[in-house]
């Protein structure tokens, strides 16, 4: 059950961030509240220029202009000191929340960056990017409306309600009550009827813009299949149902402003008249009827944001709550306190006892499983699909942690290494490899960045990227696009493979590694591969079998278990085997391709 989030959740959440920042936040409040003090003495002096010249006899005027000037320049100094001290307000508050903005954008990115596997696989890039601006922004607009909203409008309301009951207890009593009953209304119409419009329309703004992500990264196959119009449609169904619940939502805004403004006409009407009924009685002067005049103008002016604040209010909560939620999210795999790096030397790999289970599955798919590659092996997997060897890969790669058991390289228990230093000693070259934006130079050292130009001209041209990196216009400099989307399957991989040179690890993992390759490139760079798995453990994933004449062993999964073991040449000469049946059922299908 998802747990309740409301305004003391995002409280916390931006205190955590304020108090990193105390001198920037106490000059911000400390000022802010200086202004509005101003505000709340306005009105008094405004009184008292009024008094100073009402019913005055043209002889006593004289005597009474040192008075009004007194009032006048009293009036004038506290507007004056009113803007001083906003401007300096803002002087605060911009660096705290420019600071605050920025912190708050890079944590989650750090968070989201170390969640799980499952939990990328899950997530939508582009829903996900839209929640970190989204709610950057939100807090934006959760810190403003306490600092320009609520903080001003609560010490003017308790400050002239306090001016008031000293003058006319039953006239203060009545502001205090209206305030109440306003603010109690602002809330419950916020709260039950504008917020939870508002909730099912941000989660049609993340649909948005999942929708245009996945149709703009997957733009290659959409325009294979001719399927722009399709896309279209499904993009204008998720568009319209955002455009439904946003005209819901805003409606529901505008009817509760509605109400909100019949109920400050009814506090100016009835304020007023007691006025008057006061003046009436010979209880008030002229001037003590501006007075309350000046000070319903000023209760009105915060009084008619106090609706609009109570809005945004929620509208931020409800936007920032994904914030939250990525740091209430927990990274299931995490380095130890105590975590020291790792110390690859020969890269041997042992599994010992493990037991392992996808979060989403009952039935573990290692169970008890036990094996060691030497340091320097060649071992390939080979089975079914969803036999276990991607999971094999991941394990080692520490993507997850083990239930039971635990797995070792050169001794060392990955689990007690830091994850950065346990994946520098691997080098991954993947089926589909996914490039960075960036140019062919930066894409080749990402494992080293560090390298210098002529270390990655020459893993490149150990990978045969060299001669068509050159005919590129800019070279190396080249920027690759989305995910390398500028780029052939073939070029991709060899960016990948030169990746792996330059990174030198000790532990080599080749996820069918030429499978992008034409037979002429792949017969190119397999000289290449043999010399960069020298002296490297080296895992190597097959889909198809004729990759694996090379290796030292072969490993055959099925079902999470290794079911036989040995060469090439052994596994093929053993009746009814496993192997064998594997060898024999991809034979067929290339006779029938050929065919």
């Amino acid at each position: 059950m998802k747990q309740k989030f409301g305004f003391r959740q995002a409280s916390v959440f931006v205190w955590q961030y304020w108090k990193q920042v105390p001198w920037l936040l106490s000059g911000a409040f400390v000022t802010m509240a200086l202004a509005t003090l101003c505000d709340v003495f306005l009105p008094v002096f405004a009184g008292r220029l009024i008094d100073s010249l009402a019913d005055a006899a043209f002889a006593e005027r004289a005597v009474r202009i040192d008075d009004a000037y007194w009032a006048l320049a009293a009036f004038v100094g506290i507007s004056a000191a009113f803007h001083v001290f906003r401007e300096a307000s803002y002087r605060f508050w911009i660096p705290l929340a420019t600071v605050t903005m920025r912190r708050i954008v890079c944590d989650a990115f750090y968070r989201v960056q170390r969640f799980s596997a499952d939990w990328q696989a899950n997530a939508f890039a582009g829903a996900t990017v839209r929640k970190v601006s989204r709610g950057m922004w939100a807090y934006d607009e959760f810190a403003d409306t306490i600092y320009i909203g609520f903080l001003p409008a609560g010490i003017v309301l308790v400050g002239i309600t306090a001016n008031l009951m000293v003058h006319w207890l039953l006239m203060g009593v009545f502001v205090l009550v209206a305030v109440v009953i306003y603010l109690l209304v602002s809330v419950l119409l916020v709260a039950l009827y504008v917020a939870p419009s508002n909730a099912i329309m941000n989660k049609s703004d993340s649909a948005v813009g999942a929708a245009m992500a996945d149709a703009v990264s997957c733009n290659a196959t959409v325009k294979s299949f001719g399927a722009e119009l399709r896309e279209d449609r499904r993009f204008f169904d998720v568009s319209d149902l955002w455009q439904r619940r946003a005209r819901k939502a805003w409606s529901r805004e505008i009817n509760s402003g509605t109400v909100l403004s019949v109920m400050t006409l009814l506090l100016q009407g009835g304020l007023l008249s007691l006025a008057l009924w006061y003046w009436s009685r010979g209880q008030a002067t002229a001037g003590d009827v501006t007075f309350v005049m000046t000070s319903y103008f000023v209760i009105h002016g915060y009084l008619r944001e106090i609706g609009q604040h109570v809005r945004n209010m929620q509208k931020a909560i409800n936007e920032i709550e994904d914030l939250v939620g990525f740091e209430k999210q927990v990274i299931e795999v995490a380095d130890r306190e105590s975590a020291q790096p790792l110390a690859a030397r020969g890269g041997a790999i042992d599994f010992d006892g493990v037991t392992f289970r996808y979060g989403n599955q009952e039935a573990p798919i290692y169970a008890d499983f036990n094996l060691r590659v030497g340091a320097g092996e060649r071992v390939a997997l080979v089975g079914p699909s969803g036999s276990g060897k991607s999971t094999f890969v991941k394990l080692v790669q520490r993507l997850y942690d083990v239930d039971e058991g635990r797995i070792m390289i050169d001794g060392q228990n990955i689990a007690e290494a830091t994850q950065e230093s346990l994946r520098r000693a691997i080098a991954l070259v993947p089926q589909d490899p996914a490039l960075f934006h960036r140019s062919l130079s930066e894409n080749i050292a990402y494992g080293r960045p560090d390298a210098r130009q002529e270390e990655i001209e020459v893993a490149a041209r150990r990978a045969h990227a060299h001669d068509f990196i050159s005919r590129l216009p800019q070279g190396y400099e080249t920027l690759v696009g989305e995910r390398g989307v500028k780029l052939s399957g073939g070029e991709r991989q060899r960016v990948a493979l030169a990746r792996a040179f330059l990174a030198d690890a000790p532990i080599l993992i080749l996820d069918e590694a030429t499978s992008s390759l034409d037979s002429i490139t792949e017969a190119q760079i397999q000289e290449a591969i043999e010399e960069l798995m020298e002296g490297r453990t080296t895992i190597v994933i097959a889909h198809r079998l004729s990759t694996v004449r090379s290796v030292d062993r072969i490993l055959v999964f099925r079902e999470g278990a290794i079911v036989e073991q040995g060469t090439q040449k052994e596994l093929a000469a053993l009746r009814d085997g496993h192997f064998k049946e594997l060898l024999e059922m991809q034979v067929q299908g290339l006779v029938l391709d050929d065919g």
